[in-house]
């Protein structure tokens, strides 16, 4: 195997994958088992008005992203070591397309779950709205 720009941005992929399917795991195991609903469908830094309403969806994201992450971080060592195939593992294309693919569906799948939490409001806002 030879060290280049590719097999270091190879390495770099997987090992992140580490870490990020910890966090969403974590995420998950707070909203469904803790009801802990801080993280949930943030805009700035601010939780929706009703965010058990939206930690469903949110605990959902993570959980589904955190499976995927936990799929490619298994099958991929496991390929490498047996050759045994448990899915998309025998070429870099597949899994790392797989793995990027989860990567920027969890970020666009949050990004809309924050959007529907805190609606956009139109039109002028009333004294009371005006003052908060």
């Amino acid at each position: 195997m030879v060290f280049d720009v590719f097999t270091a941005m190879t390495w770099i992929l997987f090992l992140a994958l580490f870490p990020m399917a910890f966090i969403w795991f974590r995420r998950a195991w707070r909203i469904f088992v803790k009801h802990d609903y801080s993280e949930v469908a943030l805009k700035r830094g601010e939780p929706p008005k009703d965010p058990k309403k939206w930690a469903p969806a949110t605990g959902i994201v993570n959980l589904a992203a955190g499976c995927v992450a936990l799929w490619i971080v298994v099958g991929v060592p496991i390929w490498i070591a047996t050759g045994l195939v448990i899915g998309p593992f025998q070429h870099y294309e597949d899994w790392s397309a797989l793995a990027g693919s989860t990567i920027w569906m969890k970020i666009f799948a949050d990004y809309i779950v924050s959007r529907q939490a805190h609606p956009f409001l139109l039109g002028r806002k009333s004294k009371g709205e005006a003052d908060t």
